[in-house]
């Protein structure tokens, strides 16, 4: 019998339409945030944002992707990945839409909530459905996605300005809903076509038979320790791994960072003498070199073991760039802005550790799910914290100094998240640690 379209033991050919939807949805996981900065000042003046509002805006983003990426794991249990992800491509696509034509501050604040929540969801979902649909493939596609991203990161601010001095900025806002749509459709026609309430129905007659039997078959993954047997219901509390507390800390700690220059980098330059423009300009740099570290990455990191030596890497790109952003901003810039761009390539790594640090689609939901919640919630301290710093020394040191800090903290983290162990193997050694504290108990009677 034929494979499915879609199913993991499916040929390549027949997860074209799985790809393309993975694809278009991370195509429009940052356009509400990138579509926005590059006209910010014409929006101001049509809805009356006035200076605390656009502060708000800045907000947003983190907060809507940290509440509703730690919804998202809750979301599909409860309704399935496919369906809760159709869902939060077309509310984006709504939201995005309803924005463009907000008459007031409060209702293009709302709007704007409303599309970054769609995409918060979507941020978490996007890993697990890697997992489950091209688990031979996880590396390749993960460097695929990741690549979209990054695009999805450059391209509307290259075109905002134009198109808004073209028909105005409400279209140059709007227009990118139709991605959001294009996102949905794949995934409504995997769902129609692999008959998904026949599956269902398979599957859980095949898992009562497990659980009768006792014991579960997990499979392995590429970087995986052996394959082993693990006991039927063996879950946990994610926050109770290390694991996973070292995931949302790498996470936390690269999201502060890439967060922190978008929002400053142009400043730290024209503080140092470079116009505007030329400011601008270099942003663009920034943006760009992370488009090819988004597709190598992955790659690399499934082919090897432990691939905390990547972090290294990366880690002293960042290092050496903010050394020069802070010492001698003015020259070498290219040198430095290069350097830091390159830096942020751990976020990629990320991403695929989701994957390849857990043995299923389920496991690798709740630990996207913990992982970006909690990152993102501690990443958009980052930028208010150098605003702070810098406006309290009126000068670049000592916010450097704070991104130091943290770069020795993504190092903590990347240390525990790119050990090769499993988020189930650890939820399962925990149980297994309590269930010998009980019969250690009840073997001498009465602890009292």
């Amino acid at each position: 019998m034929r494979s499915a379209p879609g199913r993991p033991g499916a040929p390549m050919s027949g997860r074209l339409l799985v790809l393309a939807g993975i694809v278009l949805v991370a195509l429009n996981l940052r356009i509400a945030v990138a579509a926005v900065s590059p006209i910010l000042d014409l929006v101001r003046v049509d809805v009356a944002l006035d200076d605390a509002q656009a502060g708000l805006l800045g907000t947003v983003p983190v907060g809507m992707f940290a509440l509703f990426g730690s919804l998202a794991p809750l979301l599909a249990r409860r309704f399935a990945i496919e369906p809760v992800l159709v869902v939060a491509m077309l509310v984006s696509a709504a939201g995005e839409i309803a924005r463009s034509g907000a008459s007031g501050p409060w209702a293009f604040l709302f709007w704007s909530a409303v599309a970054l929540a769609g995409m918060g969801v979507g941020n978490v979902l996007l890993p697990p459905l890697v997992k489950r649909y091209f688990p031979d493939r996880i590396g390749l596609v993960t460097a695929v996605y990741s690549t979209a991203l990054a695009v999805s990161t450059m391209l509307p601010p290259l075109l905002a300005v134009p198109v808004a001095r073209a028909v105005g900025w409400r279209v140059s806002l709007g227009v990118w809903a139709v991605v959001g749509v294009a996102a949905a459709l794949p995934w409504i026609g995997v769902m129609v076509r692999s008959g998904a309430a026949r599956r269902r129905a398979r599957v859980l007659v095949e898992a009562a038979v497990e659980l009768r039997n006792g014991e579960t078959q997990v499979p392995s993954v590429p970087g995986a320790p052996p394959r082993q047997v693990v006991p039927a219901g063996s879950t946990g509390a994610v926050w109770r791994s290390p694991l996973a507390w070292g995931m949302a800390l790498m996470f936390s700690m690269n999201s502060l960072n890439a967060y922190t220059m978008f929002a400053w980098l142009p400043q730290i330059l024209v503080d140092a003498g470079i116009d505007d423009a030329g400011a601008g300009r270099w942003l663009a740099v920034f943006s760009l070199v992370g488009i090819p570290t988004s597709f190598v990455v992955p790659l690399l990191a499934t082919r090897m073991r432990n691939p905390l030596a990547i972090v290294v890497v990366f880690e002293g790109c960042l290092v050496v760039g903010y050394l020069g952003l802070m010492l001698s901003p003015a020259s070498g810039t290219a040198a430095w802005t290069l350097l830091a761009g390159l830096g942020l390539g751990s976020f990629p790594l990320a991403l695929a550790l989701m994957n390849l640090r857990t043995r299923s689609s389920a496991g690798a939901v709740r630990l996207s799910g913990f992982s970006q919640g909690v990152g993102y919630a501690v990443a958009g301290v980052g930028p208010v914290l150098v605003g702070v710093l810098h406006g309290a020394t009126g000068g670049w040191t000592a916010p450097f100094v704070l991104l130091f800090v943290s770069l020795a903290l993504l190092l903590a983290g990347a240390v525990v998240a790119c050990r090769p162990v499993m988020l189930e193997d650890t939820w399962e050694r925990r149980s297994a640690a309590s269930g010998r504290v009980v019969a250690s108990v009840g073997s001498t009677g009465d602890p009292r």
